[in-house]
């Protein structure tokens, strides 16, 4: 029997894929971060950062963008992406700000990441922004090494919140200017 590889495909989110977002972006954090932080405070990070609320104002916001990765009818990974006063720290004039690239745990490994990240530095093209960045969790070794291979480099640090914790992260940066 032959095995059918399906194509992975990258989809602008709408706001009627608000609860698909939710789901996919509670899901995918608590795998990447729980066994690293305490229940309270993912729990406090989740409510908030994922509430209908939130993630309704995150989709109405013209200077942020949300895609999925769907393999068949199946959301495995998702991306946001922001530009101009959207950004969560610098507020580069021409600058986009990867804020999240997560993958279901199972399809790490699967080029998943690579796939959004291509659609990020797509978008970033097509906005002619002078440079990318983002911020990583100082622990999370894992992204840092795959940024690094797409080539980008540390520039600085800044305190991320995770409930009543403050976490460092590694910011960095890719320009696309030369």
């Amino acid at each position: 029997m032959e095995s059918i590889k399906m194509e992975i495909i990258v989809t602008k989110i709408t706001e009627n894929e608000l609860l698909q977002l939710q789901k996919i972006g509670r899901k995918t954090f608590s795998e990447t971060f729980s066994e690293n932080n305490t229940e309270e405070s993912m729990t406090q990070y989740l409510e908030k950062s994922f509430s209908e609320e939130k993630l309704t104002e995150e989709l109405n916001d013209k200077n942020s963008g949300f895609y999925f990765a769907k393999l068949g009818d199946e959301v495995i990974g998702y991306l946001k992406l922001n530009t101009g006063s959207s950004q969560t720290e610098i507020k580069g004039e021409n600058a986009l700000e990867i804020e999240r690239i997560y993958v279901s745990k199972d399809f790490h490994g699967k080029k998943v990441g690579q796939i959004l990240y291509n659609k990020a530095i797509e978008v970033a093209k097509e906005k002619n922004v002078d440079y990318v960045w983002l911020g990583v969790w100082e622990n999370n070794l894992r992204a840092i090494g795959f940024y690094k291979k797409n080539g980008f480099v540390e520039f600085d640090k800044h305190i991320f919140r995770l409930g009543s914790e403050e976490q460092t992260d590694i910011m960095m940066k890719l320009n696309l200017k030369n």
